[in-house]
């Protein structure tokens, strides 16, 4: 794989046009685009289409699904023709759940001629420190508790997990090789920490395990985006 196929950039804002203007300005300095619930509950699928058509980038559909089974299955099958390489869903939804998504994907994949996107169950979110779970009645810290769901989505088909960095080491050790972990949390030294409470610089995460890195303001907040993304693919070619 080579550095730059690595990152995910995240496009967090609602405008169309600017999605579309930095996915172009991006292309071929990353490894595909991220666009979340902002932009999707503002512009829908045709914005979605719109931004990934403008790049040519593989598309990461973040909008972390978390309900019944059967209604998480619908919303599956309704995004598959955007044709998504990863969509995520909430491992604290439970097994079947995740079961119904990662089943969804497949029969989706095969009715459509599509690849099949890749279910990713998202762990602890990385703005949640020991104290914030602690808070919503979580008493396990947050790291036993993302082994535990990541666990539990391997065994019900989930393709891989998002985790924050600080857990990396651990989920490498703990589930096979071809298990995806998609990092948010990354910040480049010389960038600000913003609202991450763990985080890691870019390198220290692929050597830790990472499959793919999610860094957004790093990005597209510098004066030049483009100057940015291959300042972070040499430190992760280095």
């Amino acid at each position: 794989m080579r550095p730059t196929d690595r990152v995910f950039v995240a496009l967090d804002m609602p405008e169309t046009e600017g999605a579309k203007a930095m996915a172009a300005r991006l292309a071929g300095l990353v490894g595909g685009v991220k666009l979340g619930l902002e932009f999707f509950m503002a512009q829908g699928p045709a914005g979605i289409r719109a931004v990934v058509s403008a790049g040519d980038l593989p598309l990461f559909l973040d909008l972390k699904l978390h309900d019944i089974p059967n209604t998480v299955a619908g919303a599956v099958r309704s995004v598959a023709p955007l044709a998504p390489t990863f969509l995520t869903i909430h491992a604290g939804g439970g097994p079947a759940m995740v079961r119904a998504a990662a089943d969804a994907a497949a029969e989706e994949a095969a009715r459509l001629g599509l690849a099949r996107m890749r279910i990713l169950a998202v762990t602890v979110l990385t703005s949640l420190s020991d104290e914030d779970l602690a808070a919503v009645g979580q008493a396990l810290p947050a790291a036993d508790q993302v082994r535990r769901l990541a666990a539990m989505a391997h065994a019900n088909g989930a393709d891989g997990v998002v985790c924050s960095p600080a857990e990396v080491a651990l989920l490498r050790a703990d589930l096979p090789a071809d298990f995806t972990l998609m990092v948010p949390g990354i910040r480049p030294s010389w960038a600000a920490v913003n609202d991450q409470k763990r985080v890691m610089g870019p390198g220290q995460a692929v050597a830790a395990g990472a499959d793919h890195l999610v860094i957004g303001r790093p990005i597209t907040a510098d004066p030049d985006p483009a100057a940015a993304s291959r300042r972070i693919a040499q430190e992760l070619g280095a």
